[in-house]
């Protein structure tokens, strides 16, 4: 398959070899730990210059494990949110209207991931999704961006909706971390057809891991280490939210201590 063509490359860069310049299609070293993977040209069925962007992933030396093996598992938070619309206190996770959702930017952001992806050959065995309506507005942006490359390959990855990956502490959320760390615990390659994909909320991941993700940003946990993250993927142009990110200042768009309903 076309990454694993590139392992043997990647591998001699973070060795210290020395490094031929990158082809359109390959992984470009961005530094010794840190990689780009951006749309191959020629060819693909689309004009490069729809997708602006490229994915960016770190450690270069952990890339076998991230992209070439099955029974890892890609824990991801939704896409990148209108911060000037919050979740209404006790909102329910399938009441659209009174949650924050999906930017216009965002929902284009997640279309390009879904590309970029797709184009670099990665692939899922199943797909577990929260309920809110944020993280399924993401599920639905990634399979638009994978359809501009493969059209009906994201409706052969097997999908389901848990309440256990919903928005922590919160009204019909996951009371704890319990039943999410045994979905990734057990997750062992399927059948073969590529990592699961779980898209969950900032603070079910930080619990679980203790990174604190970015929007839109996976992290790439290893089952068979006790849950170890492994590096992690996100868009070469994202960003810290200014939700869980941003340094007290005037500009913040709320106090978390006043409105715990929107801390995600």
């Amino acid at each position: 398959m076309y990454r694993a063509m590139l392992a043997a490359a990647i591998l001699s860069f973070a060795g210290g070899a020395a490094v031929p310049a990158p082809s359109p299609d390959a992984v470009e070293p961005v530094t010794q730990f840190v990689g780009e993977m951006a749309v191959p040209m020629p060819g693909g069925g689309i004009d490069k210059s729809r997708i602006d962007n490229a994915l960016r992933f770190e450690p270069i030396q952990s890339f076998d494990d991230m992209f070439l093996r099955d029974d890892v598992v890609y824990l991801m938070r939704h896409g990148p949110t209108d911060w000037s619309k919050l979740d209404k206190k006790e909102v329910s996770p399938t009441d659209c209207e009174n949650q924050r959702l999906l930017s216009d930017q965002g929902a284009k952001d997640m279309r390009d991931l879904g590309a970029l992806l797709a184009f670099n050959d990665i692939t899922f065995g199943r797909v577990v999704v929260s309920q809110w309506c944020r993280n399924q507005q993401t599920y639905e942006q990634l399979q638009a961006g994978y359809d501009q490359v493969d059209d009906g390959i994201w409706e052969t990855f097997a999908k389901a909706d848990s309440a256990d990956l919903n928005l922590l502490l919160s009204l019909q959320g996951a009371p704890n971390v319990t039943n999410l760390r045994e979905l990734v615990s057990t997750w062992d390659g399927g059948d073969g057809k590529g990592p699961m994909l779980v898209i969950s909320h900032f603070t079910n991941i930080q619990e679980l891991t203790e990174f604190a993700a970015y929007e839109g940003e996976i992290l790439v946990v290893d089952p068979k280490r006790d849950n170890r993250v492994l590096g992690y993927l996100r868009l070469k142009t994202a960003e810290p939210d200014v939700g869980h990110f941003a340094i007290a200042n005037d500009d913040a768009p709320f106090d978390e201590d006043e409105d715990s309903s929107s801390d995600e």
